[in-house]
């Protein structure tokens, strides 16, 4: 069971960690790669919504560029450029789950079409911090090991803070706090970094 917690306390503590000029400049890392993950109780998907797009107009005001990185529209906008405006609404009709989603995994192959798709965007930003969210509105299409495992070869100018529906152990990623996905340990909790 996930516990709540105070979404004004984390998102304060996280715009601090934000702004630090030793987290934009990727200091004291270790030589490790600039990735952290923020967990969150899923159940307050709303108010961690609400907190992000706080913190991102906040970081804006301080003359900083986030760029957002949303798994679920990414993947609408592929679909819609792969298959036509909507057409994915009607193949879901026609077909059972699993042939459905073997279908999008495969349009949406990581390495030919998702990772270039993120590289495209990356790369026509000047972001000083990605930020990937829809990480839960995207399963089981795209698993979010798989992202930030590629996403290390192309989001290299800035600091990657990936929002995530459940828990964080530093060693594995559980969607929803039961989905145990493989193990992913490369990445920084966040809530952990000092200020």
């Amino acid at each position: 069971m996930m516990y709540k917690e105070d979404i004004a306390v984390k998102y304060k503590h996280l715009y601090k960690v934000l702004s630090m000029d030793k987290f934009l400049k990727m200091e004291a890392l270790g030589g490790e790669i600039p990735f952290f993950i923020s967990a969150y109780n899923p159940e307050q998907e709303i108010e961690v919504t609400k907190a992000i797009k706080g913190v991102k107009n906040k970081l804006e005001n301080d003359g900083l560029i986030v760029l957002e990185l949303n798994l679920y529209n990414i993947t609408i906008e592929i679909l819609n450029e792969q298959l036509g405006d909507g057409e994915i609404f009607e193949l879901e009709k026609n077909m059972d789950k699993d042939e459905f989603k073997g279908a999008l995994q495969s349009v949406l192959d990581i390495n030919e079409v998702f990772m270039p798709k993120m590289k495209e965007i990356i790369d026509s930003s000047k972001a000083n911090i990605y930020s990937v969210t829809g990480v839960g509105t995207s399963y089981p299409f795209l698993r979010s090991h798989n992202i930030l495992n590629n996403l290390q070869n192309v989001a290299k100018e800035a600091p990657t803070v990936m929002f995530f529906p459940g828990r964080y152990t530093g060693q594995s990623l559980e969607l929803f706090g039961t989905l145990k996905d493989d193990n992913y340990y490369r990445a920084f909790n966040i809530d952990n970094y000092k200020i």
